[in-house]
């Protein structure tokens, strides 16, 4: 029995994984070795950038973030992980078997890494426009133990940082080691704009929960969480000129964000390479709004008829052609612009599910004709585009507002598509020649499957809605997400107009207790497809036995680092390769 054990010690066995490193999101190009490399007491970095005087503002007089600051900062994080965040890899190997290097013999020590940043960073690298920062870098562990990651900016350093921690692991006896020396990695991102759209709105979630989840994002290579702050239910959103707001509107006095707060959450996000995006939806979902200026609200919380004036409760939509509307746009916009433009490119003016039936109940229009509303419509969309210009940020939009209402927006405006419209909206949208992001919700929308949440009407019978399914049923498990392509029928001509994606998490039945496991690693699928493409070198759709063994693994670390993510298959499969694939005919 000794001798076997000893054995054991001396063989060592990679995790099981098909393409050699389990890395998420899979790498452009890699190659690997079966070297085994084991961490100093102390990891040495050298930074080597063009241009190392370089410091660019935040441009709000409170501090600064730099090319040195962001680095800095990365460079912090990553020596934890390493140090602290290795897992043993039990699950990935055979029962009760787990092969470890040979803590007996001679070990060769990682001597340093070194970033070099071979162009200098743009003014605006931490809140860039989609496509404006080169996030592509490369990544070399040589035999030596010299780690090198070289890219054009230094949110490609971070990028680069993220997938050195996946290279390591923990000893059970001690120790922290790599078992793939040499290393050679080349990799860049197939989309400019990845990201997670999180709904604050419908359940309140503390600062603490979006920093956590901005974590996760930078770990899975996102680079965009668009926050829905604001909906029918709640308008958590401080806004100094409009105290009632948040005062009145939230759904507790505590539960709201400040001008601190916002700010925070977007240094936060600045610094781990994911730019913070607002969004405050109008003028549909906007009953919160009644409840501290409650004449700029029309066909409010009509009962029992609500589906006849939204499509869920409470009814609410902003007033159009209304001069006191305006006014409060106003107040709005000269306060919030200011605050969020230093740390974001982009801000969401929303625009889905207004309901036409609502302006019957409006004094200033009484009509639910699309004649009527469109021109109302394309002014209120113009007041509030035009301030966003002028606070130098790029408008979004909701696919409605072009593809239903069918009004002009600016070539600049970013258009979101989710299937409002039909399954081809991506493609109508890119046909007109503008700018847009993908997030079916047939694929992409993480909170469906969980069941109806409206209560049964009085008097229906109890098997009426049964099973109580939700709109978009079934549960998107991380299978269905992977299988998205962004792409798919959209003309190849008009690829480029695809900047990206975004999957979604409406919170109707979602708070900082279940969050987690819902959205991770099924938000993990979505960003590898953002990332690496949904489809391999061959041009072939990515392969669920390859990525499974690794989008497990990856999920070790995420719940390692404090993120309760779910499971994506049980040991008795991570352990035996590809034991667990569906029945051949």
């Amino acid at each position: 029995m000794l001798a076997v054990q000893l054995l054991l010690t001396l063989i060592y066995i990679p995790p099981l994984s098909v393409s050699g490193a389990p890395l998420w999101p899979v790498p452009t190009t890699q190659s690997l070795g079966t070297g085994v490399l084991w961490l100093p007491d102390k990891l040495p970095f050298t930074v080597a950038v063009r241009n190392a005087t370089q410091i660019y503002s935040t441009q709000n007089g409170t501090g600064a973030i730099t090319t040195t600051s962001f680095l800095d900062d990365a460079i912090q994080r990553t020596s934890y992980y390493l140090y602290n965040d290795a897992f043993i890899p039990w699950k990935f190997h055979p029962r009760n078997q787990v092969f470890e290097p040979d803590l007996n013999g001679s070990k060769t020590t990682i001597t340093g890494v070194t970033l070099r940043v071979n162009a200098s960073d743009t003014s605006t690298f931490y809140k860039s426009k989609a496509g404006e920062v080169d996030e592509s870098y490369t990544l070399t562990i040589q035999q030596n133990g010299q780690i090198t990651i070289t890219g054009l900016s230094s949110v490609g350093m971070l990028r680069g940082l993220s997938t050195l921690e996946q290279l390591f692991y923990a000893h059970s006896s001690g120790g922290v080691y790599t078992p793939y020396s040499p290393v050679s990695i080349s990799d860049r991102p197939k989309f400019a704009h990845r990201g997670l759209n999180m709904d604050v709105a419908r359940n309140y979630f503390p600062p603490s929960d979006i920093c956590r989840t901005l974590d996760a994002l930078s770990w899975n290579k996102f680079n965009r969480l668009h926050l829905h702050i604001t909906d029918a239910q709640s308008w958590p959103l401080e806004i100094s000129a409009l105290p009632d707001l948040a005062g009145k509107g939230a759904y507790a006095p505590s539960l709201h964000y400040t001008p601190d707060d916002l700010k925070m959450i977007q240094e936060y996000g600045a610094y781990r390479g994911v730019e913070v995006i607002i969004e405050t939806d109008m003028p549909g979902h906007t009953a919160s709004i009644w409840f501290g200026y409650p004449d700029l609200i029309t066909a409010f919380n009509v009962q029992p008829a609500w589906a006849t004036y939204s499509a869920e409760p409470p009814t609410g939509q902003l007033k159009l052609n209304n001069t006191a509307v305006t006014t409060f746009l106003t107040a709005l916009w000269n306060d919030l612009l200011p605050r969020v433009s230093p740390y974001t490119s982009y801000f969401h003016t929303g625009g889905d599910e207004v309901n036409a039936n609502a302006y019957l109940l409006d004094p200033g229009v009484k009509s639910n004709d699309s004649k009527v509303l469109q021109p109302l419509l394309q002014s209120f969309l113009d007041f509030n585009h035009n301030a966003l210009r002028k606070a130098g940020l790029t408008p979004v939009v909701w696919e409605e507002q072009l593809l239903q209402w069918n009004l002009t927006l600016g070539s600049d405006v970013v258009v979101q598509t989710w299937g409002a419209v039909g399954p081809d909206s991506l493609a109508q949208t890119v046909q007109k020649g503008h700018k847009a992001l993908a997030g079916d919700y047939n694929y992409w929308y993480l909170d469906c499957g969980h069941g109806a949440w409206v209560d049964s009407p009085p008097g229906a019978p109890s098997t009426a809605a049964f099973p109580y399914l939700d709109y978009c049923s079934p549960l998107k498990n991380w299978r269905t997400v992977y299988s998205y392509n962004p792409l798919a029928g959209v003309p190849a001509n008009l690829s480029s107009l695809v900047l990206g994606g975004e999957v979604h998490m409406w919170a109707e039945q979602i708070d900082p207790s279940n969050f987690d496991s819902i959205a991770w690693p099924r938000a993990s699928a979505a960003g590898e497809v953002l990332w690496s493409g949904a489809k391999d070198a061959s041009g072939q759709n990515r392969s669920q036995i390859e990525a499974s063994p690794r989008l497990a693994e990856w999920r070790e670390r995420m719940v390692r680092r404090g993120i309760m993510a779910g499971v994506v298959q049980m040991p008795y499969c991570t352990q035996n390769g590809s034991m667990c694939v569906g029945p051949g005919t």
